[in-house]
């Protein structure tokens, strides 16, 4: 698929630009030629010659080089590549990118291209979860800017949790999902997935039983046919595929909100197991066991996802699909559901104890439509994702 592909790699300047050697190794291992940019910062992790050496390209650097600027090298740099890789893409690129800012030769190329754009964060995790860096990611998702990762995991400063950047291969294959030209490309949808988390107190919860791994498979099938995924993730078990757009949530509330947050789209799949119900006056401290018996708890109904955006008046997407998880007369209350939320299609599941499918990698499903039903063989849950995305696929186009 990155057979004959020009990729521009912007490498920033953070400890993780050593991944960026491998990352040339595997875009050149499947064919695609790779220019390497290297900010002043990522030279102090890198050298040119490293880079030069693996990619068989010359390293730029200078945006004020006179010899190649004597024919705007610059603009041609950023018009001749197939996709523009940044990699790591540190808080302060990032900042940059979402500013519009062109003060170096990096962020000179991100504003002149007229390519896609796929970025990798990679920061502390500190700096991953400020407040400046989620409206930047916001506004580069809004621009269409492509995100990988971040990924969770051990920092180079100690610390654990989100901003580790996501490693070569999966670099790798959002890169060909950005570049395929299957029948989505052009197309942005949204895909919840996994359950959601809703306090009880600082260390308890309540949930639905959820791995992510339907949900997983539906946004990495959607991006493998093209399309630009939005994936609103509750906590899962699973890591979200390469080539989304990653947006992480707890709780049904922040769900919402996501998913509100990525509208306009094309079509939203909602896969997630969202709690029905949330605990009021969450306790700001453990709760103890007394002498005085078990606390009694009090519920709200959460939001219905589903059924604010199917029914939306403005901005509603073109096909909404929402999921049936039932145990008892599962086709026959997927139909009352599809009507009652007033998405198009329903995707029905038997999850009673006995069919292995909440935390299984297999599925069995009925597609119920307005005008017909479609019962599939069970199956793994990568082939009922990949089923699913080509009928959304054929719905859109």
């Amino acid at each position: 698929m990155l057979a004959g592909k020009r990729i521009l790699l912007i490498v920033g300047g953070g400890i993780a630009a050593y991944k960026a050697l491998d990352l040339i190794r595997r875009l050149k291992e499947r064919g695609a030629s790779v220019t390497p940019v290297l900010t002043r910062a990522a030279q102090q992790f890198v050298t040119p010659l490293s880079a030069s050496a693996l990619a068989g390209e010359k390293v730029y650097a200078d945006l004020f080089d006179l010899t190649d600027e004597a024919e705007m090298g610059h603009i041609e740099l950023s018009r001749a590549a197939d996709l523009l890789i940044v990699a790591p893409g540190t808080a302060d690129l990032m900042a940059k990118m979402a500013g519009g800012h062109a003060d170096d030769l990096a962020s000179t190329l991100l504003i002149a291209t007229d390519k896609r754009v796929l970025i990798a964060p990679a920061m502390n995790v500190r700096m991953w979860e400020h407040p400046a860096t989620r409206r930047n990611l916001a506004t580069l998702s809004a621009d269409g800017i492509l995100i990988a990762g971040p990924n969770d995991g051990d920092m180079a400063c100690g610390e654990f949790g989100p901003g580790r950047m996501s490693e070569p291969l999966e670099i790798v294959a959002a890169a060909e999902a950005a570049l395929s030209d299957g029948p989505l490309k052009g197309r942005h949808i949204v895909v919840t997935s996994g359950p959601t988390h809703e306090p009880i107190d600082p260390v308890r919860y309540i949930a639905n039983r959820s791995s992510g791994a339907q949900g997983t498979a539906i946004a990495s099938a959607l991006a493998g046919l093209g399309a630009r995924v939005t994936f609103v993730t509750g906590p899962a078990f699973l890591p979200p595929p390469a080539g989304v757009e990653v947006v992480r949530v707890e709780t049904a509330e922040e769900m919402l909100a996501a998913v509100e947050a990525a509208l306009p789209a094309d079509a939203a799949v909602f896969a997630a197991a969202v709690a029905d119900w949330r605990v009021n006056d969450r306790s700001a401290s453990k709760i103890k066991k007394s002498a005085g018996g078990i606390p009694a708890l009090t519920f709200s109904e959460n939001p219905d996802i589903l059924a604010a955006v199917a029914q939306r008046t403005d901005g509603r997407p073109a096909l909404v699909v929402g999921f049936a998880a039932e145990t008892d007369d599962v086709v026959d209350n997927a139909r009352n559901k599809r009507a009652r939320k007033g998405c198009d299609w329903i995707v029905a599941n038997d999850v009673s104890p006995g069919t292995g499918v909440m935390g299984g990698q297999e599925n069995a499903v009925t597609l119920i439509m307005e005008d017909g039903e479609e019962s599939w063989p069970r199956m793994g849950k990568t082939e009922v994702g990949e089923r699913l995305a080509r009928r959304i696929a054929e719905a859109l186009t």
